[in-house]
């Protein structure tokens, strides 16, 4: 039996044009897509980076402000 994949998605799937980036989790449409076939390396790399996509797109939905 293989191991759960930790995924940081939140049912939230819509994609934003100016980035290219999932607004629920902040993901790529190519890193959604391969998600389940990537190393878990890969994917924890990913997943570092997600906190700081994540503030760039509340940035730029709020138009800059904080």
């Amino acid at each position: 039996m293989r191991d759960a994949i930790e995924s940081p998605c939140v049912k939230v799937c819509a994609v934003d044009g100016r980035l290219g980036q999932c607004i629920g989790c902040g993901r790529t449409l190519s890193e959604i897509a391969g998600w389940g076939h990537r190393s878990y390396e890969e994917r924890r790399e990913i997943m570092d980076q997600l906190p700081d996509r994540m503030a760039a797109l509340r940035q730029l939905q709020t138009g800059g402000a904080k």
